[in-house]
């Protein structure tokens, strides 16, 4: 039997759009029927109302948020391990630890850890000079001595505890017995019958008789009378001493709480540093209800699984899910400028010069002979809407709008009227907070180690973009900080006018602009006649000034 496929994650960029959305869910619902393995459609950021238009629109549930693909503690191997009640003799602990060939194990109670125990501290507690009360200090139950002595019960309750006294050897005579054993204590005597009698008559609170001697009918009666416990034991005087203090529960020896235990949902990268600076050899590992799991131990950070991901319509690592550095990226799927991320191996990786990713992912279903439903026809005919605004950007190619075409057939609906109540959707203010609008479709680019993002929102009315500009403008300087850019622009564009009007905040910002698309620097608003695009034109004709 193989191992279990992993599950691999489908997921879009930071901020997405709903071109990263829709291809996420529709390439894993691909990849999902193509190799029957588990693939799960992912988002790395919240969703605009665009977005959200179009998934109610075709009752499709937005995917999961995946904050980060960092290494977990779940992601480990960790090992299953039974453990052992608090009660449990040390003696049965160690039989069990020796049979599982283990070398810690964990004492729990319902589930709950208590403590643990290692074969280091069962071999301390043998070492350790035991006064001979150690058995009633740590308050032995019955049944754990007639285990530990292979012994039989002759009378008293096996439930009950040893809880006083100490325990002695009753090998002498009765007059010398009566000097140093006292009420309550554990006596381990012989077949002589006056010591029994005497035993019964000091009233301790255990008999133990050794290699099997009879006991009297008398003496059980009286035992019974004064609930004193009679063991029965097939061992010698010495064996028999030897061996009580073995049934010891081992709660008595264990290493209590606060252990040092880790949660499932830890960090691999957090929980190193404490591991390394602790010396113990295996770390109780709990879940979020606090139930013992399994431990892991140092070694098996050798063995830690990588998540896997596809990333669909980005490939810079400035935009993609945190921690994708300790991820393994499977595929890229894109259609964007190439970006700066790297891969562990080699990756299928797919770049074409299309103006959605949604076009590719409709070209891969046609490759593989898989059927578009209607669902899935309209999540794809949204996204190169959105993406090509409705075949006005100058990334939409031939390709996207016949794909459109194509898939607004399978779905039933009409491109325009579609294109009209998702722009709507999509550039509504009602109840947004000036950081909702500028975030809900926000990128970051990093070039010539000048860090800097372009947001932007489209729409069908003049009027409500000119509501946007007031909202955002005094916005922006925030936005440069928090996010430690150097400079930050915002793109208002107006589908039907095809003409961007670029908000600049930041050093050189406007600098920089006017001299890329030959405008004044004081000109004010500074209107883009033509320009729709981010990706296919502000992004390069920006990158190339600030490279010169």
């Amino acid at each position: 039997m193989g191992r279990k496929a992993e599950k691999v994650y489908v997921v879009g960029h930071k901020n997405p759009d709903t071109d990263s959305i829709c291809s996420a869910i529709a390439y894993a619902h691909l990849k999902k029927e193509v190799t029957g393995n588990d693939y799960v459609a992912k988002r790395a950021g919240q969703i605009n109302e665009e977005t959200h238009y179009v998934l109610h629109r075709f009752g499709v549930k937005a995917p999961g948020l995946l904050t980060n693909v960092k290494l977990q503690v779940k992601d480990m191997d960790i090992h299953k391990i039974d453990g052992v009640e608090p009660n449990v003799s040390i003696r049965d602990t160690w039989i069990k630890m020796k049979e599982n060939n283990i070398k810690t194990i964990p004492i729990l109670k319902d589930d709950e850890l208590e403590g643990v125990i290692s074969t280091g501290d069962i071999a301390t507690s043998y070492m350790e000079v035991y006064d001979n009360y150690t058995l009633s200090a740590a308050k032995t139950q019955y049944r754990n001595i007639i285990k530990t002595l292979d012994g039989t019960l002759i009378t008293g309750n096996e439930h009950g505890y040893f809880t006083k006294g100490k325990v002695a050897i009753g090998a002498s005579n009765p007059d010398l017995m009566a000097e140093f054993i006292a009420k309550d204590d554990l006596v381990i005597l012989g077949n002589r019958y006056e010591s029994q009698i005497c035993a019964l008559d000091m009233d301790v609170s255990c008999m133990v008789i050794c290699q099997g001697a009879s006991v009297s009918e008398e003496v059980i009666r009286r035992a019974e009378d004064q609930s004193i416990v009679i063991i029965s034991t097939p061992h010698d005087t010495f064996t028999v001493a030897r061996l009580i203090n073995q049934s010891v529960p081992v709660k008595r020896f264990m290493t209590k709480a606060p252990l040092t235990a880790f949660d499932m949902s830890d960090y691999v990268e957090d929980i190193k540093e404490v591991m390394a600076k602790k010396k113990y050899r295996d770390f109780p590992i709990l879940d979020r209800h606090g139930r013992f799991k399994g431990f892991i131990s140092r070694r098996r950070f050798l063995s830690v699984s990588k998540k896997k991901v596809i990333l669909v319509d980005h490939n810079e690592k400035s935009q993609a899910v945190d921690g994708i550095e300790e991820a393994e990226i499977v595929e890229i799927i894109d259609h964007h400028r190439l970006g700066n991320i790297e891969t562990i191996g080699p990756v299928f990786f797919r770049n074409q010069p299309v103006g959605c990713t949604a076009t590719i992912v409709y070209q891969m279903y046609q490759e593989y002979g898989v059927e578009i439903t209607p669902t899935i026809a309209g999540l794809l005919c949204s996204a190169i809407i959105s993406d090509t605004l409705l075949f006005r950007s100058p990334t939409c190619t031939s390709v996207d709008e016949a794909a459109a075409n194509q898939l607004a057939a399978i779905a039933e609906i009409n491109l325009e009227e579609m294109a009209q109540a998702m722009f709507k959707a999509g550039s509504s203010l009602s109840g947004k907070t000036a950081e909702e609008i500028c975030f809900q479709d926000f990128k970051q680019f990093n070039v010539n180690d000048i860090k800097f993002g372009v947001g932007q929102i489209n729409s069908m009315s003049r009027e409500e973009l000119q509501e946007v500009k007031e909202v955002l403008e005094p916005y922006l300087p925030e936005v440069l900080k928090e996010q430690q850019l150097q400079m930050v622009y915002f793109m208002l564009t107006d589908i039907l006018g095809e003409s961007t009007e670029l908000l600049c905040c930041g050093s050189n910002a406007k600098t920089y602009i006017a001299d890329a698309f030959d405008l004044k620097e004081d000109a004010d608003p500074m209107i883009l006649k033509g320009v729709v695009s981010r990706k296919k034109q502000l992004i390069p004709t920006l990158v190339s000034e600030i490279q010169q």
